[in-house]
């Protein structure tokens, strides 16, 4: 392959974006200039041909003949007892793909949220327990989940542990498809990585000219995703992702407009092209019938071939009474089958999943007919910030889904959230 050149901005141009755009407050930029520079000459750890082998797989889902599976771990994390193997979190991903293939006739393409996911956005800045106040943990990318000053503290030199670590996972998955071809045909024949780009530092070190096209590319992983928190249409992380050539995404949550839409179709795919761009919904199971048909519209109106993706994690998040951060199973589905049946409405395609998860048998989400009940979710809570699906819940997701999928079913089916929500 041709040599890649670095094309981010110099380490000074992305070290003080200001705390508003999610960015740690780096206590020593000249420490966070130096790992930037180191940054910029380690290689790549994807390859442009295989952002551009995914873009076309989306261009079929955005033409409606495929859907995208795309899951993992809320937030990777670098060294724990509790670490999932590659191989568990592929076959759990193909698993479910397989169920989403038979069911609904759709080829199913998976994404995996791995080899990057170490960055988390957090609504406050601040973590209090008893009367100590720290810096909230952002993802082990930035500081330690330990309670205590020295680990809470943003420590630059945790993103190059992030890229070392990524590259094991893609070592790994390198590994796996070399010997587990059954595995991999039921991924679809290929796998791809993804994660939320919220580092502005380590996501600019890792742009990269290719000169076989002339091309930009996030070469962090093969699909980037802009947060619900970060999507500023004037913000910086539009801008970074409007100047790649990958496949990019865009959550979009309760407060998004048509005019956000509208700004973010203009700005990230201007020449309105299939498999560019993902709309990611996180609505909520009790606002996606009423949010989600004019922002699909307002794409319509431009022209915009967007997929769009459930999310349907992040908009049924709650806190129990005992401070626990849960998702009922009956909401998360609820999302789901409104979801489709929104697209349904608009002859418009439900083109996909975005799920947080994990093969382990956890108990983080509630499930009435699991069971996991309130009262059960310390005895494997193991999420290092938000509460996944585990391996039982996310294949009966799959299930529950894959006949909604089927050309001429316009919703209804098998619900396990109607008693629940009313």
């Amino acid at each position: 392959m041709t040599a890649l050149t670095n094309t981010a901005p110099s380490g000074a141009d992305v070290l003080l974006t200001p705390v508003e755009h999610q960015q740690p407050h780096w206590p020593d930029p000249d420490q966070l200039a130096d790992v930037v520079s180191t940054l910029d000459d380690l290689p790549a750890l994807v390859r442009p041909e295989d952002c551009d082998a995914l873009r076309t797989r989306l261009a079929a889902v955005a033409r409606g003949e495929a859907f995208l599976l795309q899951g993992g771990d809320c937030a990777e994390l670098f060294a724990s007892p509790l670490i999932e193997p590659t191989r568990n979190k592929l076959r759990c991903l193909a698993d479910m793909a397989s169920v989403l293939r038979s069911g609904s006739g759709l080829p199913c393409h998976t994404v995996g949220r791995l080899a990057g996911q170490y960055a988390k956005p957090r609504s406050s800045g601040a973590e209090t327990r008893g009367d100590r106040a720290l810096p909230v943990y952002r993802g082990d990318a930035v500081n330690d989940l330990r309670f205590d000053p020295e680990a809470r503290t943003p420590d630059p030199r945790r993103l190059l542990a992030a890229y070392r670590a990524a590259n094991r996972v893609l070592s790994d998955i390198r590994r796996l498809r070399a010997r587990g071809r059954a595995l991999f045909a039921d991924l679809g024949g290929d796998f791809f990585t993804s994660h939320e780009a919220l580092l502005l530092p380590y996501e600019t070190a890792l742009t990269r000219n290719d000169p076989s096209s002339g091309q930009s590319y996030g070469l962090s992983g093969h699909l980037l995703w802009i947060g619900e928190r970060t999507r500023r249409p004037d913000g910086p992380h539009v801008a970074m992702m409007a100047g790649i050539r990958n496949p990019v995404a865009v959550k979009v949550g309760p407060t998004t407009t048509r005019a956000d839409i509208a700004e973010l179709v203009e700005l990230l795919d201007p020449r309105r092209e299939p498999g560019r761009l993902t709309f990611i919904a996180r609505l909520g199971a009790n606002a996606v019938h009423d949010l989600l048909p004019p922002l699909v519209d307002e794409a319509l109106d431009r022209g915009s071939p967007a997929v769009w993706v459930c999310d349907p994690m992040h908009g049924n998040t709650r806190t129990t009474a005992d401070g626990i951060k849960t998702r009922r199973f009956e909401a998360i589905w609820a999302e789901v089958r409104g979801f489709i049946e929104v697209h349904r409405a608009l002859g418009t395609h439900p083109g996909g999943l975005h799920l947080e998860l994990t093969s382990r048998d956890v108990t983080e989400c509630t499930d009435e007919h699991a069971p996991v009940r309130e009262r059960d979710l310390t005895r494997r809570y193991e999420s290092a910030c938000d509460p996944r699906l585990n391996g039982a819940q996310a294949l009966e997701l799959a299930r529950l889904t894959a006949p909604l999928l089927r050309p001429g079913v316009r919703g209804g089916g098998l619900s396990r959230a109607a008693t629940a929500l009313g």
